[in-house]
């Protein structure tokens, strides 16, 4: 299965980021080794996920994702997370 997630610190800053494995790539967001923009500022949590069965699906979605139709997107499939926080 191919992921791609969302996760969010604590100052509110997101990162949006594809996977095959994502315990262990939240694991390692949170210890320093993840991508070079989480290695800072955690800890980090899963605040949206979407599995796919074929890797170019899923890299193109997070491609969108990372966009600004994506975040748009993004901010309103959750703003009922956004407004409790």
């Amino acid at each position: 299965m191919h992921y791609v997630y969302v996760i969010q610190n604590e100052t509110g800053d997101l990162y949006i980021g594809y996977t095959r494995n994502l315990r262990n790539r939240i694991i390692n967001h949170n210890s320093g080794k993840g991508a070079r923009m989480t290695r800072r500022d955690g800890p980090w949590k899963l605040i949206y996920l979407e599995g796919y069965l074929n890797q170019k699906d899923a890299i193109g979605r997070e491609k969108f994702l990372k966009g600004g139709s994506g975040l748009k997107y993004l901010k309103k499939q959750l703003k009922h997370y956004f407004k409790a926080a």
